[in-house]
């Protein structure tokens, strides 16, 4: 069953991890979409079969043998049905010459004969992934280490053509520190050949540190916060974890509930945005005022966070982002229709995409003299598409990047090579690119990805429901 939902996942383009969650990532998704499966005959994917038909969008062509428990399942349902056992739907002749010409000693297997050792980390990353897929499915009552249930977390990235470099990247990334000790090492020594270096990670159920909780956002500590990483949960709490081992150093409950993105500001304070789209900036983690003294006791004009936070006031957005200046700074709002808009040192708005603004990142970029800054922003949209945009100036001509799916997260980050980002889109996907140079990495963690977070080191944070994730680029 994981098989199938994992194999019909990656080809519409989605992450699922169940049947439940692929029938509802295609119910969201209004495209008319036509299912063929060939050679079904487990009774257990015809129950897949069954839920994926209620969606009314959905159609699907499934052959299978009149013997098996996929037929006997699927018959009086009341859907159309072409049998081949019956005369009118064949020519008589021609299946008889088939027949004599496969009746010459050919014999047909479903099973490769393949043994793996369930036990040995290194063996199941070099082994046949849908032969280990279905081998763990199958035991249930073997834990392996730790080894299936990391397997069954990421398996969706585990079966994809890949090398088993990378396979040992990704299982280490979700294996946990409840798994036998032997196996991080093992794995950690098979990634050797991957792109990317994993410098921590921490899993549900993890104790030392502890797995901070499911992640909705992401964002890089600044100022009294800087080598920290902020995590918003969906327990209405913003954890601040050391960006350098995920050491717990903080954390704060907000008021709107849920944070569903994130942004934090020089000074310690954060702007985040719930589900419903409400911008808030919470001033808790601030160190000290801007000004403090009789200085402030002369000047009550409004604080920086206090002018920006009247500039947001009533405005609602699909996604945030923030580049630091010496000013007010540049807040960035996307909403439903495509459109972004720019608030603080500079107002300006324009129409990126078709379809809402899902992700936003922004940097500040250095002018000539390095006294000022002027701030870029990254968008991804709903479309499949990333667009640049310079507040002040026309949006760059054209895309730099397009694919058949809708970004979830961005960040960006002024690097020693210039400016970077990473995307993370809908099929689980993570993209590391560096504009300046055109490098370009890419990382599938397996389990849907929340948010993403980049560090000006380029260290990669990838955020999930189950496990957050620090990478490295291996130099």
């Amino acid at each position: 069953m994981r098989a199938t939902v994992w194999s019909l996942a990656d080809q519409l383009g989605v992450v699922a991890r169940s049947s439940a969650e692929l029938v509802a990532a295609l119910a969201r998704d209004p495209r008319r979409t036509v299912v063929v499966l060939p050679d079904l005959h487990e009774a257990e994917v015809a129950e897949l079969v069954l839920d994926l038909a209620r969606v009314g969008h959905v159609r699907l062509i499934v052959e299978s043998r009149t013997t098996s428990g996929a037929y006997q399942r699927l018959a009086g349902n009341g859907y159309a049905e072409l049998n081949l056992d019956l005369e009118q739907w064949r020519d008589q002749e021609r299946f008889e010459r088939w027949r004599a010409s496969t009746s010459a000693g050919v014999e047909v297997t479903t099973s490769s004969g393949q043994e793996v050792e369930l036990s040995d980390p290194v063996a199941v990353c070099r082994a046949d992934p849908w032969l280990v897929t279905a081998a763990y499915e199958k035991d249930e009552a073997g834990e392996h280490g730790g080894l299936r249930a990391a397997w069954l977390r990421a398996g969706q990235a585990l079966c994809k053509k890949t090398s088993p470099a990378s396979r040992a990247l990704v299982l280490l990334s979700v294996l946990g520190d409840r798994a036998d000790p032997r196996y991080a090492p093992a794995l950690r020594e098979l990634a050797g050949g991957a792109a990317w270096d994993l410098e921590w990670s921490r899993v549900s159920g993890d104790m030392a540190p502890p797995w901070p909780g499911p992640v909705t956002a992401l964002a890089t500590g600044r100022g009294p916060l800087a080598g920290c990483l902020l995590v918003a949960g969906v327990d209405g709490m913003v954890r601040t974890v050391q960006s350098a081992d995920a050491a717990a150093r903080g954390r704060m409950t907000v008021s709107c509930g849920q944070p569903w993105d994130l942004a934090a500001l020089a000074d310690g304070t954060m702007v985040y945005l719930d589900k419903h789209g409400h911008l808030k900036l919470e001033s808790a983690w601030a160190v000290r005022p801007e000004r403090s003294g009789i200085a402030g006791l002369l000047d009550d004009s409004p604080t920086r966070a206090q002018r920006l936070s009247e500039m947001l006031r009533g405005h609602r957005s699909t996604s945030l982002a923030h580049a630091e200046s010496a000013g007010l700074g540049t807040v960035v709002l996307g909403d439903a229709a495509g459109a972004v808009r720019a608030f603080g040192d500079i107002t300006d708005s324009v129409s990126l995409h078709e379809g809402a603004v899902t992700a936003l990142a922004a940097v500040s970029l250095p002018m000539e003299n390095e006294a000022t800054t002027v701030p870029l922003v990254y968008s991804g949209g709903q479309d499949g598409t990333v667009r640049a945009w310079s507040p002040g100036s026309k949006p760059m001509a054209g895309t730099l990047r397009r694919r058949s799916c809708p970004v979830v997260a961005m960040d960006a980050a002024w690097t020693a090579s210039g400016p970077a980002a990473v995307v993370a889109w809908a099929d689980g996907l993570v993209e590391w690119i560096n504009w300046a140079t055109g490098a370009q990495q890419t990382f599938r963690p397996g389990p849907p990805v929340r948010a993403v977070a980049l560090e000006t080191g380029e260290r990669v944070f990838v955020g999930m429901d189950e496990a957050l994730t620090c990478l490295a680029l291996r130099q």
